[in-house]
């Protein structure tokens, strides 16, 4: 098992303006134990909540998990299911406003964990927003199938939300191999 950083120990030494709107550790979160020469492999981005943005960071994502010599169709899957993640951030979780969406990727053996995290208004009922066809989009634009894109293309799909701190996406994928 590979060990990765809680958020605490992400944050320490940083100011608050820096660790302003992070999810905290808690009970929702524990952390991992492992020993430290089992470490993660991880990389961390932070974008502001604009649509352009989400090619840069599926692109970046894919480059990352290339270390895993994924197949084709994995890393399709894999920046399908990034785009998702983003685009719902940038749309529900800011309203297509300002904010800043954060992305986490971590390597262990042949695994790839993804989180996408934004600030924004949270999810009220997130079994009823991870439905197929469920939008809160009232412009039509939305088909309502992101977290059913997520789910097809990923191994493992977990949402975390609080009303009015913000909402992370981790998705799991044994890729390459």
């Amino acid at each position: 098992m590979c060990r990765t950083e809680t958020n605490a120990e992400l944050n320490a030494g940083r100011s608050d303006m820096e660790t302003a709107g992070t999810l905290r550790d808690g009970p929702e979160t524990p952390p991992v134990p492992a020993p430290p020469d089992h470490a993660a492999e991880t990389m961390r981005l932070q974008i502001e909540s604009r649509s352009r943005n989400e090619e840069f960071a599926r692109v970046v994502v894919a480059a990352f998990a290339s270390r895993l010599d994924p197949t084709l169709m994995e890393i399709d899957d894999l920046k399908t299911a990034v785009s998702e993640a983003v685009t719902n951030a940038v749309i529900h979780g800011y309203g297509g406003g300002d904010g800043i969406i954060y992305i986490e990727a971590s390597v262990c053996g042949r695994e790839l964990t993804v989180t996408v995290r934004d600030t924004g208004v949270g999810i009220p009922d997130i079994p009823k927003a991870m439905e197929p066809m469920f939008t809160t989009d009232r412009t039509g634009e939305r088909s309502g199938m992101g977290f059913a894109f997520m789910e097809a293309f990923m191994d493992q799909v977990e949402v975390r939300s609080e009303i009015g701190r913000g909402t992370a996406v981790t998705m799991k994928k044994q890729m390459g191999g």
